[in-house]
């Protein structure tokens, strides 16, 4: 009989890592992808806010500016 128990001391099983608190590296990883991603999801709310308020104006440069390839 083999006890599994008597192996390496380290190794706690194939879920137990899944548990065990995240590193330092680790945190600040999630908490800069998390900073970039409210950046940029602001950004995206302020480019709608400004687009919905001077539609006139959008459209009035859109016709303004010639078409690459016609005369």
């Amino acid at each position: 009989m083999s006890d599994t128990s008597q192996g390496n001391p380290r190794d706690l099983g194939p879920h137990q890592h899944a548990h065990a608190a995240p590193s330092t590296q680790q945190m600040r990883t999630v908490g800069q992808r998390r900073r970039d991603a409210e950046e940029k999801l602001e950004h995206h709310l302020q480019e709608a806010r400004h687009k919905g308020e001077h539609p006139e104006a959008a459209t009035e440069k859109e016709a303004v500016q010639p078409i690459a390839g016609q005369p």
